[in-house]
């Protein structure tokens, strides 16, 4: 597939896990995506913490956060978009999975670290895009570290 429709597929992605399965035309998986950011969401209250979050009501936002099950969320999320982006390339490059697996791990260490800072939604947010970048520059190094053997 070309680089622009993997791109379409991650960002479809992105808006919700499931939707880049589906255009992949892997179904199940994307019903699986899809039902899993659903059980999340509502068992962690996502979207009132959402709301919350965006109003500046980062105290209420704190309360209303279930952590047990908001703590799965990253990786899932990063998870479903690493997949749909797979699923959509002919090929890959080696290491195409760091930026990815560094962003859930970071997003997730923000959501265990938020309770008395900035809140689930904004320290997450923070965290996966701090292990994006980092995810991004390890993954260019160890590409030139295997074009330079």
């Amino acid at each position: 597939m070309k680089s622009d429709e993997q791109f379409e597929h991650l960002l479809w992605s992105i808006a919700l896990p499931g939707f880049g399965q589906i255009l992949n035309g892997k179904f199940w998986k994307g019903l699986l995506f899809i039902s899993l950011e659903f059980l999340i969401n509502i068992q962690s209250n996502l979207n009132e913490v959402i709301i919350s979050s965006f109003r500046g009501n980062i105290k209420e936002a704190i309360a209303l956060t279930n952590y047990g099950w908001l703590m799965f969320y990253p990786c899932i999320y990063m998870f479903a978009m690493w997949d749909a982006y797979k699923d959509a390339a002919s090929t890959l490059k080696p290491y195409s999975a760091v930026p990815f697996v560094s962003g859930a791990y970071f997003g997730t260490i923000g959501v265990i670290y938020s309770r008395g800072l900035f809140g689930a939604v904004w320290l997450g947010i923070l965290g996966a895009i701090v292990g994006i970048g980092l995810g991004i520059l390890i993954k260019h190094a160890l590409w030139k570290r295997i074009s330079a053997k």
